[in-house]
């Protein structure tokens, strides 16, 4: 039995993908506690430093040749994760380039190919550690169908295959300037370095314990950050490093933890610690660098917070209210220092006691108002004021977005862990449904709608993994489906079975009657009023949606093709409130999927099959990232079987019988 590893810092990349100079600390520090004869006892730890394509390649596919079953091989990556348009992810190189904002895959080196190399190797203890963006994408392909087409878990089979990666959310794993090491490998390290690591005391740290004690660092030191541990099949304990014997330091180590949960150490706590520090026979050096090694991740998180505090106090002192522009980027600030919702909010309540134009603070203000006259939540709806765009085609040509600001009526559902979900009102009404664009939309007849509330979003990640925690009512639920990881982005790979569910947990927690949209309901609320084919005009702008911009429809030009989802609320919404309807993700509604609508309901309500198949398909609107510009239209109509699942497929809720509507 042999242990080899195979450290690989990227930290020089070409123009446009920026420098990650911790990179190359990262696998030098990676590197002395694995061969720590102390810690490590690795046989062979090859290190690589900026090395070419060629020469990366070559190096990861020895890694696992020529090996036994017994082996333990290990593989670090510190660099640039990217992903191409499917999401399938690529190592980045120092010759990793993009064309018109497109990733040459050539130029860089496929996951697919890794899985490869593991794929042919016998042996059963393999460890991938990725300290990348984007770097969710590696491991899911080990557990999830890519694309339907291949199942990595068949293909690969073998026991004992992990993937430990930095973060799930594929976009916001920033390293900032100044840092010796990136924050999920300095974690990693101190966790092996100094045994702190080993959860159950056996004298060893292994690959899951070394997982879950970065998760808690980092869960005090940037809250935003997920790392994820993928796993394709269970095999025995995978022993990373000697933990050593359980001297003084590791013992105060513990007892530090347990009296610092919140980051401080109250009296009573300092109390208890001097005499444990005391029968251990520790000095005072020792114990306050113990001390403060524990107290670090909460340190950095109150700095960072700070940060954000400090930013908003001057963009407050530049312009009051804050305009869209303000928020977006403070919103970009957020994802940059991985600062969660609840602090931003502590912040926003600080900063802006007397003025809650954000959504969070509105939240907040509600909840306190609740609490003060004691009143159901189901008999308030907040006046809130939003973005609107009207885009119009100039004689020349040239694109024109007009801009103004329009207002409504929400109301606000407290989810999960102080998760929010914001339901505009629809006024009922009736409208035209359909188009003589196909015949699937055809004939347009008139729809009486009644009065709703609906979703102003798409449900997101953070939404979904609170509903889904929710107690099951039928159907069990994958708390993190989504191949785009953001808990702003919309949840995706989700069929419609699996969204029932999810009104179904959220109507059975709240008492309220939460479902999917009615085919009717969601043109109606999608039109906002309007005729034309989008909501702001007679064409669609990149500017104003999510879609495959390589394409145009009518007059439009060309633009972005982003290829993945945004975050929910990236474009002005329609004269209703509500945003992402054209484009993003494909939602689902209620219906059944009817070839034309000779015979359709024109009372809004869903048109079911009484007698159709539990898989029988059912309606999509919208469009995505993934389409056509012509697919994204207000009547287009689209069907997949009810048990299907894509990562351009999400849905929005309704909610009905609201009092007063």
């Amino acid at each position: 039995m042999g242990k080899y590893a195979l450290l690989i810092g990227v930290s020089e990349y070409p123009e446009g993908l920026g420098n990650l100079p911790a990179a190359a600390n990262d696998v030098q520090a990676v590197q002395a506690v694995l061969s720590d004869r102390e810690r490590g006892e690795f046989d062979d730890v090859q290190v690589l430093v900026n090395p070419g394509l060629e020469e990366m390649q070559s190096a990861i596919e020895m890694l696992f040749a020529d090996r036994s079953a017994e082996d333990l091989l290990l593989l670090y990556f510190s660099g640039h994760g990217l992903t191409d348009g499917m999401g399938k992810f690529f190592f980045a190189t120092p010759t990793t380039r993009k064309q018109n904002g497109v990733l040459m895959r050539s130029s860089a080196i496929a996951a697919g190919l890794v899985h490869e190399f593991m794929q042919d190797c016998p042996s059963e203890r393999q460890v991938v550690i990725l300290d990348c963006c984007h770097s969710g994408a590696f491991g899911a392909g080990l557990m999830a169908r890519d694309g339907g087409d291949i199942d990595f878990q068949l293909q690969l089979g073998g026991k004992g295959r992990v993937v430990l990666t930095a973060s799930a959310a594929i976009d916001y794993s920033f390293e900032r300037s100044g840092e010796e090491l990136a924050i999920y490998t300095r974690y990693l390290v101190e966790g092996l370095r100094t045994g702190a690591a080993d959860r159950d005391g056996d004298g060893w740290v292994s690959v899951d314990e070394l997982h879950e004690y970065v998760k808690d660092q980092l869960r005090k030191a940037a809250p935003n950050m997920s790392p994820q541990r993928y796993l394709v099949q269970d095999g025995e304990k995978i022993r990373l490093a000697k933990a050593g014997v359980v001297d003084p330091q590791r013992q105060y180590r513990k007892e530090v933890e347990r009296y610092s949960q919140d980051g401080e150490i109250r009296p009573a706590g300092r109390w208890i610690l001097r005499l444990k520090q005391q029968a251990l026979g520790l000095e005072d050096a020792a114990a306050r660098e113990v001390e403060a090694e524990v107290l670090q991740p909460y340190v950095e998180h109150r700095q960072k917070v700070q940060e954000y505090e400090d930013c908003l106090r001057e963009e407050v002192a530049l312009q009051f209210p804050l305009g869209e522009r303000a928020w977006q980027e403070l919103r970009d600030l957020q994802k940059i220092l991985n600062l969660s919702e609840a602090d931003v909010v502590a912040v926003q309540g600080r900063v802006l006691p007397e003025m809650p134009t954000n959504p969070e603070i509105v939240i907040e203000v509600v909840r306190e108002a609740q609490q003060e006259v004691k009143v159901e939540s189901s008999s308030l709806l907040i006046p809130f004021t939003f973005t609107t765009a009207k885009l119009i085609v100039e004689k020349n040509g040239k694109i024109k977005i007009n801009q103004s600001q329009g207002s409504g009526q929400q109301f606000i559902e407290t989810l999960a862990d102080g998760t929010t979900l914001e339901l505009v009102q629809v006024p009922g009404g009736s409208f035209q449904m359909g188009s003589d664009e196909y015949d699937s939309e055809k004939p347009i007849h008139g729809v009486k709608v009644p009065a709703f509330l609906m979703g102003k979003y798409p449900i997101t990640q953070a939404q979904w993994k609170a509903i889904a925690q929710l107690p099951k009512v039928n159907r069990d639920l994958d708390l993190d489906p989504a191949d785009f990881k953001g808990h702003d982005r919309p949840v995706e790979k989700v069929s419609w079975w699996s969204a029932i569910e999810a009104c179904d947990r959220l109507s059975q927690a709240t008492q309220r009657t939460y479902r999917l949209p009615t085919e009717a309901e969601w043109e109606y609320a999608c039109r906002a009023g309007t005729t034309t084919p989008f909501y702001f005009g007679e064409t669609i702008s990149t500017d104003l949606a999510n879609y495959d911009g390589n394409h145009t429809y009518g007059k439009g030009q060309k633009g972005q093709y982003r290829e993945q989802t945004t975050p929910v609320g990236t474009f002005p919404a329609n004269g209703w409130g509500l945003c992402d309807l054209h484009g993003n993700v494909w939602e689902w509604c209620l219906d059944h999927w009817h070839d034309n609508y000779k015979g359709a309901p024109q009372d809004g309500s869903a048109w079911l099959d009484r007698n159709a198949e539990e898989n029988a398909y059912r309606i999509l609107r919208g469009g995505s990232w993934f389409s056509l510009p012509i697919y994204c239209r207000s009547s287009y109509r689209r069907w997949d079987p009810a048990g299907d699942f894509s990562n351009y497929v999400g849905f929005r809720v309704v909610l009905v019988g609201f009092p007063g509507l």
